[in-house]
Order: C-alpha cells, then sequence, then structure tokens
C-alpha cells in the first residue's frame, strides 16, 4: 500500500522555520521525501542550522533568509527556492508573534499603545501571510495544484486576554485563507488553517517549570494536560500537505489538547 503522506515530487515553504514549530514542520516534510525544503527564517544561521540537519539526514535543503513582512523580499526568497529546485508545491506561512523585531510596548495593553506597537504583530501575522502567498499562488495556478496551510493560534479562534491585536491578526489570517480556498479552488489548491495552542518550544517550557504552580493552573484548561509538541502540529501539517486531503479546504484545524473545541 502506498503512503500517502509521502511528499515524492512536492517542494515546500515553510517560513520562520529556524525552530521551534517551523524546524519540525521542516524535518518532517523532509523524512517524508520532499523534493526539496525551503528553511526560511530571518535570521539566517537558524535557517542554516535546520537546513544543514536535513542535509545530513539525507535530505534536501537550501536555507533563504527573508523578512516576510516584506514583499519584495518575499519575492526574492520564492525567485531562489524555484532556482533551487522549482516550483514551490506547497507554502507553509508559520512565521509569527511579534516578528524578529517586535516594538518593545508590544505585550502592553493595546489600548495604552499605537499603531507602532500594533504592527509588530500585524505585518508578521497577517501581512506576512498575504505576501508569501500573493508570491506563490501564480506558479500553482499554472500548474494547476498545490498546497498552501497557514500557522494561526487559538487566540485567532476564541480571543485571548492581553493579546487582543496578535488575536485580530491571526484571525485575519485565518479569514484570508477561507477566501483564498474559495478563489483556487478550481486551480485543484487547497488553502488550510492549523490553530496551535501552548506548544513546548524552550521559551515556554522555561515559563512553565518556573512557577509550577502557574504551570498547574494553565494546563488545567487543557483536556489533554500537557502543552504541545512541534511534532503535534507537524503531523496535521504534513496530513494537510500531503495527497491524503485532497477534497480539504477552507478549514481550520484546532491543535490544542482540548483548550478549545470546534464543531
Amino acid at each position: 500500500m502506498s503512503d500517502l503522506l509521502d511528499l515524492g515530487g512536492k517542494v515546500a515553504l515553510i517560513t520562520g522555520a529556524g525552530q521551534n514549530v517551523g524546524r519540525q514542520i521542516a524535518l518532517h516534510f523532509a523524512a517524508h521525501r520532499a523534493a526539496g525544503v525551503v528553511v526560511n527564517d530571518y535570521f539566517l544561521d537558524r535557517a542554516e542550522a535546520v537546513a544543514n540537519e536535513i542535509k545530513n539526514g539525507g535530505g534536501k535543503a537550501i536555507a533563504v533568509q527573508a523578512d516576510v513582512t516584506d514583499l519584495a523580499s518575499v519575492k526574492e526568497m520564492v525567485g531562489k527556492a524555484e532556482k533551487a529546485f522549482g516550483p514551490i508545491d506547497v507554502l507553509v506561512n508559520n512565521a509569527g508573534n511579534s516578528g524578529a523585531d517586535p516594538d518593545p510596548d508590544a505585550r502592553k495593553p493595546f489600548w495604552e499603545t499605537g499603531p507602532a506597537a500594533w504592527d509588530s504583530f500585524i505585518r508578521v501575522n497577517l501581512y506576512g501571510v498575504i505576501n508569501c502567498a500573493s508570491a506563490c499562488i501564480p506558479g500553482m495556478i499554472e500548474r494547476k495544484g498545490g498546497r498552501i496551510i497557514t500557522i494561526i493560534s487559538d487566540a485567532g479562534r476564541a480571543g485571548e486576554a492581553g493579546l487582543d491585536v496578535y488575536s485580530g491578526a491571526k484571525a485575519g489570517a485565518a479569514g484570508f485563507m477561507r477566501a483564498v480556498a474559495r478563489s483556487l479552488g478550481r486551480y485543484q489548491i487547497t488553502a488550510n488553517c492549523v490553530a496551535i495552542a501552548a506548544t513546548a518550544t524552550p521559551a515556554i517550557e522555561a515559563r512553565l517549570q518556573a512557577d509550577p504552580e502557574r504551570a498547574k493552573k494553565i494546563l488545567e484548561k487543557y483536556v489533554i494536560r500537557r502543552p504541545g509538541k512541534p511534532t503535534d502540529v507537524a503531523n496535521m501539517v504534513l496530513f494537510l500537505a500531503s495527497d491524503a486531503s485532497p477534497w480539504i479546504t477552507g478549514q481550520t484545524y484546532p491543535v490544542n489538547g482540548g483548550f478549545t473545541f470546534a464543531l
């Protein structure tokens, strides 16, 4: 029986893939025989470390530095990717949070700040998605096929106190993806989101370990009482990128340990 998750022949671009969830998605794709994995990060050394990890394991990868909030930078990245491996079949919009260079006031209540702080979230989580999609979609239309997967947050589905603008930006990215799905379905291009909750990156693990009582209260909100793992997210992204999901589009899949439920 053939492996439906085999990506043989597909070229994938993952933004923000120099660490954490993005890194694991890149490793998953390489392990399932992607024809080429384009590892993007704002910091080239991080992207190179992941690309080398893939190549050392026998996979094909390149590292490309680009700022997803800058359309010209994104188009240059896509050009480098296509020169190395050919047209992009899978785009994973993973770059997020408050960006590589956040405003120092980004974590304050939004009503105490202004557009400079808000832009820290909006530019990377919404415009970054739009920029990357606009650069990759024409080629997908020409070839009549493709997968676009955007990593959002449960903050974008349910809202998160203290992360108002971030929540709005992630919700905007999800709405954008639903519209893209409607626009591109006739070209056999699917567009979906994966909504994640607390995932055990080094920063989150350090916070949980530093305050066990607070960690216990946080994890009580999860039906499966642990933070997520990057592999939990990468498993769903791989499914949506593969030939196992050709008739799924315009959806948002929570991978959140039961933090919130969806119909």
